[in-house]
């Protein structure tokens, strides 16, 4: 997926390849999981200038996602809890911009300074994710 912002959105557009579907031609609900949590993980990093993780998500599937269509993915922030948790939203959308899937996720905020103390992910990558919020 790339992203690209908005205001206070972040988009990408994506295409389900036909080996991720779920029944006969429609996309799988976990991958449409996955494209909203990456959605929402990747609107925190970018409007919140914070590296994030999921700490919990829910979906709800409103029509079908048809294989090899192209849809777009849009994620917002809509409460910050506090230093270390904002809640986002995020939604799929298909061809014809009719709203098949939404979610409502928490993420935990997290400095970069915090995740490399806590071994989580390599440093380098830590580095370069600093360099991405600081723009």
């Amino acid at each position: 997926m790339k992203f690209f912002a908005k205001g206070e959105s972040v988009f990408s557009w994506v295409t389900v390849p036909a080996h991720l579907c779920g029944w006969d031609n429609l996309a799988h609900g976990g991958v449409i999981s996955a494209i909203l949590d990456e959605i929402m993980g990747r609107a925190s990093v970018y409007l919140l200038k914070s590296l994030v993780m999921t700490k919990s998500i829910m979906v709800d599937f409103l029509k079908p996602i048809i294989i090899g269509e192209r849809l777009k993915a849009e994620g917002k922030i809509i409460d910050i809890k506090n230093e270390r948790e904002a809640t986002v939203e995020g939604f799929v959308y298909n061809k014809k911009e009719k709203l098949c899937a939404k979610s409502i996720g928490t993420f935990i905020l997290f400095s970069p300074e915090a995740l490399k103390k806590k071994g989580i992910e390599a440093a380098t990558l830590i580095d370069d994710l600093e360099r991405l919020i600081a723009e």
